[in-house]
């Protein structure tokens, strides 16, 4: 994992996150996979700035939805079939980094049923919001 508070842009962003959210999704470059969906995890770390996720008045519409997460993800499902985790991982991370109070994004694939002897194979990609 990144070690993310190395990073001095960070230090004063919130995290906010989605851990172990496994969904059925056709991705896959043999043959084989692209005939049916595959268990794919994905985690997912969103960096806010305090000062634009502190509530004023405990409302919803003043931080980042964790639905937000959980929906650009479903989006990017419902486009059809992918061949490679690091282009899933790269076109979440972009969408996510489009929201206006995102200023970073780490984003982690896992397929955990490819090998019966290891717990998954993944990929991550971390990327801050160019200022």
């Amino acid at each position: 994992m990144v070690p993310f508070l190395s990073y001095p842009a960070l230090a004063q962003c919130r995290r906010l996150f989605l851990r172990n959210y496994a969904v059925m999704i056709n991705i896959g470059v043999h043959e084989f996979e692209k005939k049916g969906e595959q268990r794919v995890v994905f985690n997912v770390d969103l960096f806010i700035p305090v000062a634009e996720s502190t509530p004023q008045h405990d409302q919803l519409e003043e931080v980042v939805d964790y639905d937000f997460i959980r929906e650009t993800i479903a989006q990017r499902m419902a486009k059809g079939h992918i061949h490679l985790q690091e282009t899933l991982c790269d076109d979440i991370a972009t969408a996510m980094l489009m929201h206006p109070k995102v200023h970073a994004v780490r984003v982690s694939t896992e397929k955990p049923d490819v090998y019966p002897d290891c717990d998954a194979v993944g990929v991550e990609v971390f990327r801050i919001k160019e200022s």
